[in-house]
């Protein structure tokens, strides 16, 4: 019970419900994808983020959840990739075949998190030492530089 413990602000929720064109989620564990965690900051945000789901992803449900770094905001999404045939082509040999196109299907929920601090160990607000706080006023100041 060593790792750290995160706090985020979370925006921009949108439920399962309230998304278009959405598909049900199945009892199978999503494929992970941590993308834009470059820093040393966002390693150890994307190792905690990855922490959170089994590592034994179950390929035939063909879901993916998605956390997506840009500009020190982790968008999350959850999607299931779908398989379909498309139009048949002819090749230079005369050879009819047909193509095999690939799809996203949001799943949901969609959420935005920002990273307000990381504490070392379990929460602890009396003598917790924190890794990093987020303050806003000094690390704001400046439009091109990131932290995670």
């Amino acid at each position: 019970l060593e790792g750290p413990t995160a706090f985020f602000k979370v925006s921009n929720v949108v439920t399962s419900g309230k998304i278009p064109g959405k598909g049900n989620a199945t009892k199978h564990v999503p494929e992970l994808v941590l993308n834009g965690f470059g820093t040393r900051l966002g390693h150890r945000v994307g190792r905690f983020l990855g922490s959170l789901f089994p590592h034994n992803a179950e390929f035939q449900g063909r879901q993916v959840a998605t956390f997506h770094n840009q500009r020190d905001y982790i968008f999350v999404r959850h999607h299931r990739y779908v398989f379909e045939e498309g139009k048949e082509q002819k090749s230079d040999k005369n050879v009819a075949s047909k193509k095999m196109k690939a799809r996203l299907q949001e799943l949901g929920p969609r959420f935005t998190l920002k990273l307000r601090w990381l504490q070392l160990g379990t929460f602890d607000t009396k003598f917790g030492e924190y890794e990093w706080i987020h303050k806003r006023k000094e690390m704001d100041s400046s439009r091109r530089k990131f932290h995670l």
